[in-house]
């Protein structure tokens, strides 16, 4: 898609009904399914934001930034998602959460970054995190100065993500899981499953 024709769409993204959880959980793997609100709220999760930024390639297509989250022991070595992290009390609000850690993970600057709006909370039950994901662009193909939390970029197509023909499902295996058959999009030859597929499902919902 052109960038021009995605931010055309950018006033009907912020009224349009979101898919919410019905959207999510055709890609949430069974973990996530045994967990109901009133269960969630016991857990007393963390609160963390992340964000799904569209901006244009060098031939104006629409691409949405992914990271590979750099190995490390821990619960989501290695995995992809977007950049994102844990709330700190001198973030004002979620939102700016989601661009501090931006900012951080990959170097783009909080204000050329445009907020168009808030999506469905995500809740992770491996790292106790609840998740609000924040749909943004920016005007221009971004230089990305990644840190180390961060292997590398990985620069979607938004064509490739509305394609049904991306949509899979594969044996994953984790520390914390078993092997186990999750739904998935399969992006640049990555493999996207967990609270990130559940997310761009939602994304992918706005454009329906």
């Amino acid at each position: 898609m052109n960038f021009i024709d995605f931010k055309a769409q950018i006033p009907d993204f912020k009224t349009t009904k979101l898919g919410g959880l019905d959207a999510q959980f055709k890609f949430a793997p069974q973990l996530r399914l045994r967990y109901d609100e009133a269960m969630i709220k016991a857990k007393n999760p963390k609160k963390a934001a992340v964000l799904a930024l569209f901006f244009p390639d060098d031939s104006n297509k629409t691409r949405i930034l992914l990271t590979k989250r750099a190995s490390y022991k821990g619960t989501h070595s290695a995995q992809i998602s977007f950049p994102g992290g844990k709330k700190t009390a001198h973030d004002e609000n979620l939102a700016q959460t989601a661009k501090r850690e931006t900012f951080e993970e990959v170097g783009i600057h909080s204000d050329t970054i445009h907020i168009v709006r808030e999506l469905t909370t995500v809740y992770i039950p491996p790292s106790n995190f609840l998740a609000t994901p924040f749909l943004g662009y920016v005007e221009h193909r971004p230089l990305f100065n990644i840190n180390y939390e961060v292997a590398n970029t990985i620069e979607v197509l938004l064509e490739d993500l509305l394609n049904e023909k991306n949509i899979d499902s594969v044996a994953m295996s984790t520390s914390y899981m078993d092997t186990m058959k999750v739904p998935c999009f399969k992006l640049d030859n990555y493999i996207v499953w967990g609270a990130t597929a559940m997310m761009l499902s939602e994304i992918k919902a706005l454009f329906n």
